[in-house]
């Protein structure tokens, strides 16, 4: 709770944008599906709350959902300054087991900010939009980032307290990351349906797409994961699974291309 920030996405310093740069923020796809993700996870985390009872775990829990109502509310903020076609949809009914909702939501953040921490950096590195608007979205990524710590924390205590050994939380935890990753790819079909994915995929995706490879994707996601990671306490916990995974598959493809030599660049002849 201590890396809390405090600031009023009202009095940002948003900057005034180009019409370039305009037109590209306004053809991302996904900013419904943001707003939406947004507004419900405040929903959950607030209606989850009042069940916990640990006087500690509370407060952090609260402070989450003030951080994902806020987070709601700057995605607004630029969708009204900037234009963006993006209006706030009625939110699904609630489920009765509002810990699993909260757990569900928790891996999908998990998930969701993994793959995102590589494409912000790529986004970022490309200048696809100004620094500045990038200075306040890496906001938004540093408290995903201390939500994320505080989810693994919360359900390491929990399964502490449940008393479930490693392997059953290894196996709990892939569960809930297939369920996140299939909800993952429901979004990006509806993102995609907004406006038919071809506005963004064709004239705007290459800008920082361009040269892209998987792997240096998956080496990016895990180099930006432990950066952002060691800003907080090394006596908590942090996430390993996925962490763990792209670094098999990094390994993997560095094993793959050192088995292939002929596949390695030739000198330049002289």
């Amino acid at each position: 709770m201590d890396t809390h920030l405090d600031y009023d996405p009202d009095t940002l310093p948003w900057p005034e944008l180009a019409e370039k740069d305009l037109a590209r923020l306004r053809s991302v796809p996904f900013w419904q599906e943001v707003y939406h993700t947004e507004r419900r996870a405040g929903a959950i985390v607030a209606a989850f709350t009042p069940q916990v009872a640990d006087p500690v775990v509370h407060a952090a829990m609260a402070l989450q959902g003030f951080e994902e109502h806020r987070h709601a509310e700057l995605i607004r903020v630029m969708i009204e300054r900037y234009g963006i076609d993006a209006t706030a949809q009625p939110l699904e009914k609630l489920p009765d087991d509002l810990e699993t909702a909260f757990i569900d939501f928790g891996f999908g953040e998990c998930l969701d900010s993994f793959l995102g921490f590589g494409a912000f950096k790529s986004a970022r590195q490309s200048e696809f939009l100004p620094e500045s608007l990038f200075g306040i979205f890496d906001k938004l990524m540093f408290e995903e980032t201390r939500h994320i710590v505080f989810f693994i924390n919360y359900m390491a205590w929990r399964e502490k307290r449940r008393g479930l050994g490693r392997v059953r939380r290894a196996v709990k935890s892939l569960r809930f990351y297939g369920r996140a990753g299939n909800r993952l790819k429901g979004m990006v079909k509806r993102g995609q349906d907004a406006n038919d994915g071809k506005d963004f995929a064709v004239t705007e995706a290459s800008v920082f797409l361009q040269g892209f490879s998987f792997r240096r994707f998956v080496e990016d996601c895990y180099r930006e994961n432990a950066r952002r990671m060691s800003a907080f306490d090394p006596g908590l916990m942090q996430p390993r699974l996925l962490p763990a995974i792209a670094g098999l598959a990094l390994r993997g493809m560095r094993a793959w291309d050192a088995a292939r030599p002929w596949r390695r660049a030739k000198p330049a002849a002289s």
